[in-house]
């Protein structure tokens, strides 16, 4: 199956809104209608943004979808802080990073927790970027595939094969996260088929071959075209890189 590649940027927590404004318009100046027929875009600032760049993006009729970083799983309620999917979707969000791993360092987040919010995202019409991957610790002691294929299982549990099918899975080592040492192309693909199986053994055929697989981790301009390349590899989860509106674009364009 030929799937349409998703590059999506998380800006994590950097830019205001007026910077994300900025950001995003120059983004769109740097591609062309070819780059969006070949590729999916998508950027996902912090909440605090959400509302402006979604004015920009309608009002300038870009091509660029718009992705949000996180969300609860209730629908409503006393729950200081938080941001649930209905009002994400009402900002037009397509897509929400759920399970990436500095929300599990950082903010105690578990599998359990992620295939929550990846529930709520799907059931208010979104689709779940759902974000896997081992320390080096899990990765010096050879357990990479036993630790990220329980993190699939664990956030996918309890979905229907329909909507697994539509969903987007990335493969993010925390050891290659922000610290410029990516995984090697032929050992990312190599995670990333054992997910696609993984979800074939528990979902079946047609949500493993449909299912957007990503790989994130110090992806760059210089080595996103071989990584690319890889069959199991629909896309790339881009942090740093994603901040600098000439480096994403080169990521975006890849195949130029």
């Amino acid at each position: 199956m030929d799937r349409k590649k998703l590059i999506a940027g998380n800006w994590k927590m950097n830019t205001n809104h007026l910077e994300g404004i900025q950001m995003v318009q120059k983004l769109s100046y740097r591609l062309e209608r070819e780059d969006y027929d070949r590729v999916d875009v998508l950027v996902c600032p912090p909440f605090t943004s959400l509302r402006s760049i979604q004015t920009v993006i309608g009002a300038d009729k870009m091509m660029i979808g718009l992705g949000a970083q996180n969300v609860d799983w209730h629908e409503s309620g006393a729950y200081t802080g938080e941001i649930s999917a209905e009002m994400l979707a009402k900002l037009e969000v397509a897509y929400v990073i759920v399970g990436h791993s500095e929300r599990r360092q950082y903010f105690g987040e578990t599998d359990e927790t992620v295939n929550k919010r990846a529930k709520a995202v799907i059931a208010a019409g979104m689709m779940p970027i759902v974000c896997v991957g081992e320390t080096e610790a899990e990765y010096d002691e050879g357990r990479t595939m036993d630790v990220v294929l329980s993190q699939v299982s664990g956030g996918l549990a309890g979905n229907d094969p329909e909507a697994v099918a539509g969903l987007v899975m990335a493969y993010e080592p925390v050891w290659a996260i922000g610290t410029g040492k990516a995984c090697s192309p032929d050992r990312a693909n190599e995670v990333c088929e054992a997910i696609r199986n993984r979800i074939g053994d528990e979902f079946g055929s047609d949500a493993a071959e449909s299912v957007r697989i990503q790989y994130g981790g110090s992806v760059n301009p210089g080595n996103v075209k071989e990584l690319m390349a890889k069959r199991h590899i629909d896309g790339a989860l881009v942090g740093g890189a994603s901040l600098d509106p000439d480096q994403f674009a080169a990521v975006v364009r890849y195949w130029v």
